[in-house]
C-alpha cells in the first residue's frame, strides 16, 4: 500500500495544462519536468523541453491547441537531461535559437568517455534513483514528478544551445520583455526567466515542492548549498507574483512565494550551520545523520518534506 503523503504530494503534479497569464501556460505531470510556453506577438517562447521527445510530443500536441503560433526560440532553464532531451520536437525549424548559460555543461552528457570515471555505476545509480524499469504500478511518483509517464525517446532529443548568456541581460520574446538571470543553484549552470510586467518568474530547479535535491544519491558533482540559498534570496527579491518552477506545480501569490523561498533558504542554511557545527564539535557524520532534523517553524511547510531531497544526504555531502 503506497504511503498517503506520498499519494498526497502526487498531486503536485497531476497532467494539466495551467494558464499563468495571458499567453503563458505550464504544462505540468507530462513528464518528470515542466514546459512552459510564452505567447509573443508572433512566435512562441518555449522553456525547458523535458526527458524525452514522447512527452514533448504530447506536450505539444496540447500546446496547438492553444496556438498554432511557429516557436521561435527555445530557452534551457539548466543542463540536466530532464529538461533538455525534448528540444528536436519543438525545433520545428531549422537554426532555432536555444539559449542557455555560457556555464552550460551536464553531468549526464558530453562526458569526456577518455576520463577515469565511474559513468557505468553513474547509470546505475540513475536508473535506481529514479525507479526507472519498475512497473507503474510500484512507482507511485519521483519526488518530483510522476512515476508513469512516456518513456519514448528518454534523452533522444537534445539540441546544442546556440546562444550564450554570460552575464544578467534583457531579450525580446517577440514582444514580450524578458530578464535572463545567472542564479546557479542545483546547478552551477541555472539561468532563470524573469518577465517583469508580468511578475512571472520561471525558476528552473532553484526551487520545486519538496526538499530541496541538495545532494543526489546517484552521485553527482558537489552542489554548492551556500550559492543555492543565495540564489534563492536573489528570486525572492524580485517579489514574483506567479512563480512556475521546473517541477511541481506553479505557485500564485506574492506572500506565498516569498514564504516558499525564504523557508527553503531557511532550510538550506540549517544543513549547512547543523552539520559544520557537528564537525566542529568532533560528532561523525554518521552521528550528524542520526539526529539531524529540521526546526520546528520548517519542519511543518509542506514544501520540505523529504519527497525529492532528503536531510542526511545533505549533511554528508
Amino acid at each position: 500500500m503506497p504511503n498517503p503523503d506520498l499519494l498526497k504530494h502526487s498531486k503536485q503534479f497531476e497532467k494539466k495544462i495551467i494558464q499563468l497569464h495571458d499567453g503563458i501556460w505550464s504544462a505540468v505531470g507530462f513528464a518528470a519536468s515542466n514546459v512552459h510556453m510564452i505567447e509573443g506577438d508572433d512566435s512562441l517562447t518555449i522553456v525547458d523541453t523535458t526527458e524525452s521527445t514522447k512527452a514533448a510530443e504530447n506536450i505539444l500536441k496540447e500546446f496547438r491547441k492553444i496556438s498554432q503560433k511557429p516557436i521561435g526560440r527555445i530557452i534551457y532553464t539548466h543542463s540536466h537531461r530532464d529538461h533538455i532531451s525534448g528540444a528536436s520536437i519543438f525545433a520545428e525549424k531549422p537554426k532555432i535559437s536555444i539559449i542557455a548559460s555560457e556555464t552550460f555543461k551536464s553531468d549526464l552528457i558530453d562526458l569526456d568517455t577518455s576520463a577515469i570515471s565511474p559513468n557505468k555505476s553513474l547509470e546505475r545509480r540513475t536508473l535506481a534513483q529514479f525507479g526507472i524499469g519498475l512497473e507503474s504500478s510500484d512507482r507511485v511518483s519521483l519526488g518530483c514528478g510522476p512515476g508513469d509517464r512516456p518513456m519514448e525517446g528518454l534523452g533522444a532529443g537534445y539540441l546544442k544551445p546556440n546562444k550564450w548568456i554570460s552575464s544578467n541581460s534583457e531579450i525580446d520574446l517577440d514582444g514580450i520583455t524578458a530578464k535572463l538571470i545567472l542564479a546557479p543553484g542545483e546547478t552551477e549552470d541555472h539561468l532563470v526567466i524573469w518577465l517583469p510586467n508580468t511578475k512571472i518568474l520561471f525558476s528552473g530547479d532553484n526551487w520545486y515542492h519538496a526538499f530541496p535535491n541538495l545532494y543526489a544519491i546517484r552521485g553527482t558533482p558537489y552542489r554548492d548549498f551556500q550559492i543555492w540559498a543565495d540564489s534563492l534570496a536573489t528570486l525572492a527579491n524580485l517579489k514574483p507574483n506567479i512563480m512556475a518552477p521546473g517541477h511541481t506545480m506553479p505557485v500564485f501569490g506574492q506572500e506565498k512565494i516569498h514564504d516558499v523561498l525564504k523557508s527553503t533558504r531557511e532550510a538550506i542554511l540549517y544543513v549547512i550551520k547543523y552539520t559544520s557545527d557537528g564537525m566542529n564539535h568532533g560528532k561523525s557524520i554518521d552521528d550528524i545523520c542520526a539526529s539531524i532534523n529540521l526546526p520546528k517553524n520548517l519542519k511543518t511547510k509542506p514544501w520540505l518534506g523529504e519527497y525529492y531531497g532528503k536531510l542526511t544526504w545533505a549533511a554528508r555531502a
